[in-house]
């Protein structure tokens, strides 16, 4: 499995596991599970999760599924706006903890910017990195001018910024991504295949057939082409994380490079980060 250093230095995989809507049904919980595992198995080690998702129910499967190969792990959670001042985000983290069946977090993660000052953030993020309560921290959808201010606020530690990027969200690469690469920072990617949207595109189900891949998996490569970006994409079975798998492994030449570029313009002038 390739890697990305995250701006500590430590290699992280580029292709690691989402967990958006997963734990949510339990018809479908021994298959996530199962997903889970295998895609452990294939080397995506890094596994996304947040408070939000299903109100905990997704790092509760995590824990269930994984618990018992924690050390194999970089374990990724995301803390609520409203959680983020220094009251509450401990207890928010120890509650990720607890329902993760841990006693760290490899990163944690503000889900996106709310009310509560940066610089009150970062200090309370610091405070639970000194606890050993995470390893990293970093922030989720935040553009270029409050990247600016989180570092102005004492945020220079920032491990990443989680964005949603993909063939059909490229304005990051206008400005924020260039702030990001300049100052160190590794974009983390969801919903890298616009949440299975991207597969019925015509131009890039041309694409895939003319290189023997799948729609998803040449969006997932194009989204790890330079290094630079974690994708995290979300399966829910076993099947989909082994093609998944395959897309770290996929070279896409130059010319299949421009071809996804005249299917996918990027936006020619500077754009708000968006946001799912």
């Amino acid at each position: 499995m390739k890697t990305l250093s995250l701006s500590g230095g430590e290699a992280v995989p580029m292709l690691g596991q989402g967990s958006w809507m997963m734990g949510e049904q339990a018809s479908r919980r021994a298959d996530e599970m199962a997903a889970l595992q295998a895609g452990v198995d294939l080397g995506m080690t890094l596994i996304d999760t947040a408070e939000m998702y299903g109100d905990g129910a997704a790092e509760e499967l995590i824990g269930e599924a994984l618990g018992h190969r924690r050390d194999e792990l970089f374990l990724v959670s995301k803390a609520y706006p409203h959680n983020a001042s220094s009251d509450r985000l401990a207890r928010s983290c120890e509650a990720s903890l607890r329902r993760l069946g841990t006693d760290r977090l490899d990163l944690y993660l503000l889900h996106w910017r709310g009310s509560v000052p940066l610089a009150e953030t970062v200090e309370a993020m610091q405070a639970l990195k000194a606890a050993g309560k995470i390893r990293h921290w970093g922030v989720s959808n935040l553009d270029t001018d409050d990247m600016e201010e989180l570092v102005d606020a004492g945020g220079d530690g920032c491990a990443t910024d989680q964005i949603l990027y993909n063939l059909t969200r490229r304005g990051a690469e206008q400005e924020l991504m260039p702030w990001l690469a300049e100052n160190g920072i590794p974009v983390m990617a969801y919903s890298p295949v616009e949440q299975g949207r991207l597969i019925g595109h015509s131009s890039l189900s041309e694409i895939a057939r003319r290189i023997g891949a799948t729609p998803a998996q040449v969006a997932l490569a194009w989204t790890m082409r330079d290094g630079r970006v974690i994708a995290i994409p979300k399966a829910g079975s076993v099947d989909h994380v082994r093609d998944n798998r395959a897309a770290a492994d996929l070279l896409l030449s130059d010319e299949d490079l421009a071809a996804l570029d005249r299917a996918f313009p990027r936006p020619r002038v500077p754009t708000p980060l968006e946001m799912l």
